[in-house]
């Protein structure tokens, strides 16, 4: 399923920026790019929007301002080159907010944000069938949720560890995939170490097992056990 989306800048770099990242993902459709924010009023009212990439600093009516005026806004992703209007952009639901030069890696991060919170408004608990993208040698990678064992912090890059026995090496922080991450189906037991709740096969106290692999609980993530088997039991027989 494809999401429209609409982009609101009045710096034509800007657009461009944003409409070569957009068509680098499939679930994300353009409708249009708007200058101002009465252009934007215009396409919202002709057609169905699920996201807007929105700018803030705009001539006559600003972003925040164009948000507030919608009866129904769609999703919304701040992208502006100030950080002054942060607090005020989450106060109106943002999903995110983006400052610039945008990065594509942080553009991602935003949209993985987008697709995961759709997923949970049309289910009451994330399932295992939903999927993020990733990129890895200049591609988008996609990567259903099932598919993951755990995820590995190695410097400056993630491993994604996979049931089929493959890896995916990609360039961001393990605390970046964890907010993306549905918090029902992965938990953090370590600095370096994000492991998928149902493909654990054993734990104790110091160690969690999916099938052969031993990964340790970090010293700070201890208390994680308790999202493994609540209720009771005891680990020190």
């Amino acid at each position: 399923m494809k999401h429209k989306c609409l982009i609101v800048d009045d710096e034509p770099p800007a657009i461009k920026v944003l409409t070569n990242y957009i068509k680098t993902l499939n679930q994300l459709d353009i409708v249009g790019t708007c200058v101002n924010a009465f252009q934007a009023i215009e396409l919202l009212n002709e057609h169905k929007i699920d996201l807007m990439f929105l700018d803030i600093n705009m001539p006559k009516l600003i972003g925040t301002d164009l948000l507030k005026s919608l009866r129904y806004p769609p999703k919304v992703i701040f992208t502006t080159a100030h950080k002054g209007y942060a607090i005020e952009a989450f106060d109106l639901d943002a999903i995110d907010y983006l400052l610039k030069p945008i990065s594509f890696e942080r553009f991602l991060k935003a949209v993985n944000k987008y697709s995961q919170l759709n997923a949970t408004e049309s289910e009451e608990i994330i399932d295992d069938s939903g999927f993020l993208y990733f990129r890895s040698d200049r591609k988008m990678i996609k990567i259903f949720l099932e598919e993951i064992l755990y995820i590995e912090s190695l410097r400056d890059y993630i491993i994604i560890h996979k049931e089929d026995c493959t890896t995916l090496k990609v360039k961001q922080t393990l605390s970046s995939v964890e907010d993306m991450l549905p918090k029902n189906l992965f938990i953090r037991i370590h600095r370096s170490f994000i492991i998928s709740i149902n493909k654990v096969t054993a734990f104790t106290k110091n160690d969690v097992e999916i099938g052969k692999i031993e990964i340790p609980f970090g010293k700070n993530y201890s208390e994680m056990v308790q999202k493994l088997a609540p209720g009771n039991y005891n680990l020190e027989d």
